[in-house]
């Protein structure tokens, strides 16, 4: 009797053991499936914020090359083009800045305008704003990161002629292009692409 007694709870011991491990398993599952739904979930919200901050950064793009003005700046001693698009470095990436329509700080009446402009730097897309419009020798511009992740940043402003030129101003042609195209390189080899008219 002793025997059989003993040999039931040695049976139910294994039972136990069998149940623990099964739930371990379960239990194991569940958390892998929790883990790769909350890392997908992170995983779309750093591509929802990437796109949006793209969607933002040519949003501001469009709005400030819209209100360009035929009007260029004083730079402590020279005069910059009211448009002036440059490749920065031998891949070809832009730097421009131009005058945009909009309000100046200034006791002078009539000179209502802002000096902006773009360019790639380490990585990122900065938004540069000068102090004034007509600014003393040495005046650094504010810049502020737009986006992130970037590999290539080029500008190419369109000519009367239906060319597509990455320098301005050229001789013969107006102070502000007629239209740009933007292209962007992000670090994942996308390439995204839009075109401004700008009148």
């Amino acid at each position: 009797m002793t025997s059989v007694a003993h040999r039931q709870r040695a049976f139910t011991l294994i039972e136990v053991l069998v149940a623990i491990v099964i739930l371990g398993v379960v239990a194991l599952l569940a958390y892998r499936a929790t883990a790769a739904m909350t890392d997908g979930e992170a995983h779309l919200t750093r591509e929802s914020d990437r796109w949006r901050s793209l969607d933002m950064l040519f949003a501001r793009l469009e709005s400030d090359m819209r209100q360009a003005i035929p009007r260029s700046a004083r730079m402590g001693t020279n005069v910059e083009p009211a448009w002036l698009a440059l490749p920065a470095d031998s891949l070809g990436n832009s730097t421009f800045t131009f005058t945009r329509a909009g309000p100046e700080f200034a006791v002078e009446p009539g000179i209502a305008g802002q000096r902006i402009g773009y360019r790639l730097r380490d990585g990122a897309i900065e938004a540069l704003y000068w102090p004034q419009l007509d600014n003393v020798p040495g005046a650094v511009p504010a810049a502020y990161v737009l986006a992130r992740d970037i590999d290539r940043f080029r500008i190419v402003q369109l000519t009367s002629k239906n060319a597509w030129s990455p320098q301005w101003p050229l001789l013969g042609e107006t102070n502000v292009p007629r239209a740009v195209r933007i292209e962007i390189g992000l670090a994942d080899g996308t390439t995204i692409e839009r075109l401004i008219a700008l009148r």
